[in-house]
C-alpha cells in the first residue's frame, strides 16, 4: 500500500481490536461464572448442606430418640447464640452408646486431646446482620420455622433463604409464626389446620407474649 493511501481505521484501532476481542472472551465468562457464583446454595443459602467433620444426624437423634433441641443447644432460651455443644456433652452419652464406633473417631479425638470438633456453620447470617436467638425463642417462634424439619435430616441444611425481605416479611406479620412456648422445640407441633382458628391462636400468643417486633433498621443492622 502507498504511503499516502488514507488509513480506513485510525492506528489506535489496532489496540483496540485487542481489547475488543477479548471483552467478547471474558465477559460472557464472567457474567456466567456471576449468575452461577449468585445461584450457589452458598449464596442463596436455601439448600446449602456442608460436610461436617462428624456425621451427626438429627433425623436419628431428634427424629428416632427424641432428643429436645435445647440438650445441645442449651444456650437458646438466654442468649443471642445457640450453641454449638462440647463434645463432652456427646461423650455423656457415647461414653457408654456405640463407644467404640469409627463415625465417632474425631468425637473420641476431641475429647482425649481436649480440642473442639470443627463442626461447619450452617445457618451463617452476614455480619452486618443481628439476630437474637432468645428472643425468638421466647417470643413463641419455634425452631422449624427458621431451620424447618431437623427431625428428618440426616444432614443439616438450610431451608429458608434467610434474606431481609423473609425476615421482614415475619416481623411485619408474626402472628402465623407463633406457637406456644412450650412447643417451641417439639418439632412434630402443627397449628390448627382451620384457617380461622390458626389466626385466632396467632393473635391470642402476639398478645399474650407481647409481640411486637420493630422493622426499623436498627433492630437488625446495630
Amino acid at each position: 500500500m502507498d504511503s499516502k493511501t488514507p488509513l480506513m481505521f485510525p492506528k489506535w484501532s489496532n489496540r483496540a481490536t485487542v481489547g475488543v476481542v477479548l471483552g467478547i472472551v471474558f465477559v460472557p465468562a464472567y457474567v456466567g461464572l456471576l449468575l452461577a457464583y449468585g445461584a450457589h446454595p452458598t449464596t442463596l443459602y436455601v439448600g446449602y448442606a456442608p460436610e461436617q467433620p462428624v456425621p451427626y444426624s438429627h433425623a436419628q437423634h431428634v427424629g428416632k430418640l427424641g432428643l429436645d433441641c435445647r440438650y445441645c443447644h442449651f444456650t437458646v432460651e438466654k442468649s443471642a447464640v445457640a450453641a454449638i455443644p462440647p463434645t463432652e456433652v456427646c461423650m455423656n452419652c457415647h461414653t457408654a452408646i456405640l463407644p467404640n464406633t469409627a463415625k465417632l473417631g474425631e468425637v473420641r479425638r476431641s475429647h482425649v486431646e481436649g480440642t473442639p470438633i470443627r463442626w461447619v456453620k450452617v445457618h451463617d447470617l452476614p455480619d452486618y446482620a443481628y439476630f437474637h436467638h432468645a428472643a425468638h425463642v421466647n417470643a413463641g417462634v419455634g425452631c422449624s420455622e427458621c431451620h424447618g424439619p431437623v427431625q428428618q435430616m440426616a444432614v443439616v441444611q438450610t431451608v429458608q433463604p434467610l434474606s431481609m425481605a423473609w425476615c421482614l416479611d415475619c416481623h411485619r406479620n408474626p402472628e402465623s409464626r407463633l406457637r406456644p412456648r412450650d412447643q417451641v422445640t417439639n418439632m412434630e407441633w402443627r397449628p390448627p389446620e382451620d384457617s380461622a382458628a390458626r389466626a385466632a391462636l396467632g393473635r391470642s400468643l402476639r398478645d399474650k407474649y407481647h409481640v411486637n417486633p420493630n422493622t426499623d433498621c436498627a433492630t437488625c443492622h446495630r
